[in-house]
């Protein structure tokens, strides 16, 4: 049961209710809308991550996913898996993640990004072990919007978790999320 029931956004304070409307429906952001302007400022900063970084979308999904996953946060699960699915991302990389980076099906790029996202969920720090053979493949900002994608889903796992946010049981409607491109 949830600890903040989803806001309608007709019962939303004003600048919840001015961007609600806006966004698609999900439970997230209905909660959210609780702390006003703090949707705009999480939209904002989010969507960011999500549609305007440099950082390949399947890399991006499994540190988000991964996050989500050592974090027992359900719901980010269940989201960012149909976001991976609609970027086209392969079945066996979407159960291996919840496996680990030893899982077979990973790629090394693949599995370098689970252990650079286990290792500062872990420890807050990155070790050069598991820094140095990604940072070898990705450019200093790809680097540096993989650490903040990985930052910010654990403060979204966090939310999810301490919130009781319920997984909708039909998916939302309204707006899609932007959240990059399909690759072949």
């Amino acid at each position: 049961m949830p600890r903040l029931e989803p806001l309608d956004p007709a019962a939303a304070p004003p600048k919840a209710a001015e961007v609600l409307p806006k966004m698609a429906g999900l439970n997230i952001f209905r909660v959210m809308a609780h702390g006003d302007g703090l949707l705009p400022a999480f939209s904002r900063f989010g969507g960011y991550l999500l549609s305007r970084t440099r950082l390949d979308p399947h890399l991006r999904e499994i540190a988000i996913i991964r996050v989500g996953v050592l974090s027992g946060a359900s719901y980010e699960v269940h989201q960012h898996m149909r976001i991976g699915r609609d970027l086209g991302m392969r079945e066996a990389l979407l159960a291996a993640i919840h496996d680990g980076p030893a899982a077979p099906a990973l790629t090394e790029i693949e599995r370098q990004v689970m252990a650079l996202t286990d290792d500062i969920v872990a420890h807050v720090r990155a070790s050069d072990a598991t820094y140095d053979p990604l940072a070898a493949h990705l450019s200093a900002q790809e680097m540096q919007e993989l650490v903040v994608t990985i930052g910010f889903y654990m403060l979204v796992s966090r939310f999810l978790e301490t919130f009781d946010v319920e997984i909708e049981p039909e998916p939302p409607s309204g707006p899609a999320l932007d959240v990059g491109q399909k690759r072949a």
